[in-house]
C-alpha cells in the first residue's frame, strides 16, 4: 500500500495552507499600518500638529521657527515709552529725614544749614479696608396723615450690601483671573478683608451675567456684520459631562458661547454664522461650510501638518516647497499692507498659483491615494483638502484683509483651556453661560482699551458698557 497522500487531500491541504498565509499576510499589513499609525502618533507635537504646547512634557522639541530676523535690537525700541517707574512731582507725604551728628568729627548737626536735599520716593498702597457709607432714609409725616419715606438711592436695595467695587472685584477675581471661587473668597479676604461666601460671590456672578444681554445683543450683531471674523471651538467640561464652548471674533470684538455639540446646533445657537455675510477664517471644521459665506482655512494648521509629514518621511520634499511657498506668499502680503496697498497684483498672484497647484501634482504624485477602503495616510488627506480648498487657503492673498491664519480666534478661546486649568470644569450650566458671558465683555473691553476692573465697575454701577463707548 503507497505512502503517498491521495492527490485530492493533498491540494486541499496546500489551498488551506494558501489561505493561512493570505490571512497572515493581511494581518502583517494591518499590524503594520497601526505601528506606523502609533509611530506617526508619537512624533507628533505642538509643533507639527494642533496638540497644545502643554501636551509636550517636560521633553520639549526643538523649535522651529520661520522669524527671520527684523534687524533690530531685543527689548525697548528706540522712542517707545517705557516702564521705569520715576519720581513724581507731587507726591502724597513728604517725611523729611535730619542728619543727627557729624560724620567727620561728630558734632551735633541741629543747627548747621541744609546745602542740599536728595529725594527718594516709595511706590506703596495704603492700608486697605472696607468704607462703610451708611443711608439714613426719613420718614416724614404730611399734615395730611401721611408718612413718606426718602426714595432709595440707586443701588442701595438691602439693610446691609457689598457696594459695585467690591462686587466687581469679584466678578473681576473669578471671570478674569479664573479663580474657583472659594480661593477668590480668600483673595478677598487677604487683600481687602471682605469675608464674602462663596455663595455671594455665585450670585455676584449671576447677576453679573444678567445685566450682559444688551451687551451681547451689541457683539453679536457687529460681528455678523463684519467683513472678516475669526471662528473656533474648543472642548470644556460642563456638569461632568462634555460640552463645546464656540467663539466668533474680530480685533476689536469677542463673543463666546456654550452649547452640549460641536457642530451645527452650536453654531445656529450661537447667532452669528446664520446670519453672517462675511468671509469666515477657521480651521477648516465641516460644519462651517453649511453656512453662505466665503471661507478662509487656518494656514498655520497647514504648516504643522507640512511639518508633521517632513518629520515622518524627509523624503517628501513638496511639503517643504509648500512649506517655503507658503510663507513666501505671507511676507508678500505683510509687505503689501505696509506699503499700503489693497490688492497683490494679479499677474504674481497667478504665478502663486501656478506655483502651487505644481507643488500640490507633485505631492500626489508621491502619495497616491490607496486603493479600496483602506485607510488613507495622513499626507494624503492632507494632499486632498489642500487641491479641494485651493481657493480658501490662498484667500489672504487675493483679499489683504483676510489674515494668514486664525490666530485670533486661537488666542481668543485659549482663555478657555486656562479657566479649565485653573479651575477645572464648570458644575452647572448656568454657570458655564455665567463664565461665557463675563469672557465676552471683558475680553472685549480689553481690545479695545478699557480696563477689565473699570468695566466690572461700570457694570455694577448701572452703566454696562458697550463697544464703541468710551
Amino acid at each position: 500500500m503507497s505512502d503517498s497522500l491521495p492527490v485530492a487531500e493533498l491540494l486541499g491541504r496546500l489551498a488551506r495552507l494558501e489561505s493561512s498565509l493570505v490571512e497572515r499576510d493581511a494581518r502583517i499589513e494591518v499590524l503594520t499600518r497601526r505601528v506606523a499609525e502609533l509611530e506617526a502618533l508619537l512624533r507628533k507635537d505642538s509643533r507639527t500638529s494642533s496638540k497644545p504646547p502643554s501636551s509636550d512634557g517636560p521633553v520639549k522639541p526643538p523649535p522651529r521657527s520661520r522669524r527671520q530676523s527684523s534687524g533690530q535690537a531685543p527689548g525697548k525700541q528706540p522712542g517707545e515709552a517705557g516702564f521705569t517707574l520715576r519720581q513724581v512731582a507731587e507726591p502724597d507725604r513728604v517725611l523729611v529725614h535730619t542728619p543727627v551728628a557729624c560724620g567727620g568729627c561728630g558734632r551735633s548737626l541741629r543747627r548747621a544749614p541744609v546745602t542740599s536735599v536728595e529725594a527718594r520716593q516709595v511706590f506703596d498702597l495704603p492700608e486697605v479696608r472696607l468704607e462703610v457709607t451708611e443711608h439714613q432714609l426719613e420718614h416724614r409725616r404730611c399734615g395730611c396723615g401721611t408718612v413718606t419715606m426718602a426714595a432709595l438711592p440707586d443701588g442701595v436695595g438691602a439693610p446691609a450690601q457689598y457696594g459695585p467695587r467690591v462686587r466687581a472685584i469679584g466678578a473681576y477675581l473669578v471671570g478674569y483671573q479664573h479663580l474657583p471661587y472659594e480661593r477668590a473668597c480668600e483673595t478677598l479676604a487677604d487683600l481687602l478683608g471682605v469675608g464674602m461666601s462663596a455663595g455671594t460671590l455665585l450670585t455676584v456672578l449671576a447677576r453679573t451675567s444678567d445685566r450682559l444681554g444688551p451687551f451681547l445683543a451689541a457683539v453679536r450683531d457687529r460681528i455678523a456684520a463684519a467683513p472678516v471674523a475669526h471662528f473656533d471651538e474648543t472642548g470644556l467640561r460642563v456638569a461632568g459631562a462634555g460640552a463645546w464652548v464656540h467663539s466668533a471674533s474680530t480685533a476689536t470684538l469677542s463673543l463666546f458661547a456654550v452649547h452640549p455639540s460641536r457642530g451645527h446646533d452650536a453654531m445656529a445657537a450661537a447667532g452669528v454664522l446664520p446670519v453672517f455675510t462675511g468671509i469666515a477664517v477657521h480651521d477648516g471644521y465641516t460644519p462651517y461650510r453649511r453656512y453662505g459665506t466665503a471661507h478662509a482655512l487656518c494656514n498655520a494648521h497647514h504648516l504643522r501638518e507640512l511639518a508633521g509629514v517632513l518629520d515622518a518621511d524627509p523624503s517628501q520634499t513638496w511639503a517643504e516647497n509648500l512649506i517655503r511657498l507658503l510663507c513666501e506668499i505671507n511676507d508678500m502680503t505683510r509687505s503689501a499692507r505696509a506699503d499700503g496697498a489693497e490688492a497683490i497684483g494679479e499677474r504674481l498672484l497667478h504665478v502663486y498659483r501656478q506655483r502651487y497647484d505644481t507643488i500640490i501634482a507633485a505631492g500626489r504624485a508621491a502619495n497616491p491615494t490607496p486603493p479600496g477602503h483602506r485607510a488613507r495616510p495622513p499626507a494624503v488627506n492632507l494632499l486632498a483638502r489642500l487641491r479641494g480648498f485651493a481657493t480658501d487657503v490662498l484667500r489672504f492673498a487675493h483679499d489683504l484683509r483676510v489674515p494668514f491664519d486664525n490666530s485670533q480666534a486661537e488666542r481668543d478661546i485659549r482663555m478657555v483651556k486656562l479657566r479649565q486649568k485653573i479651575s477645572g470644569g464648570l458644575r452647572t450650566w448656568t454657570g458655564a453661560e455665567t463664565f461665557c458671558a463675563i469672557r465676552s465683555y471683558l475680553s472685549t473691553a480689553r481690545k479695545q482699551g478699557i480696563n477689565a476692573l473699570d468695566a466690572l465697575t461700570r457694570l455694577h454701577n448701572g452703566r454696562t458698557w458697550l463697544p464703541g463707548t468710551s
